[in-house]
């Protein structure tokens, strides 16, 4: 079996993915608040 180095592992891929989950979110949520503040003033 071969040696692990604490540390060495290249994380860029899962960092670039991680921070476009987190764009993703803050999207939806925004388009979610929105669309509920949209609602609210027509009155629908």
């Amino acid at each position: 079996m071969s040696e692990h180095e604490h540390g060495s592992m290249d994380t860029s891929a899962q960092e670039a993915t991680f921070h476009g989950f987190l764009r993703f979110g803050a999207i939806t949520f925004a388009v979610v608040i929105g669309t509920l503040i949209f609602l609210a003033l027509v009155g629908a």
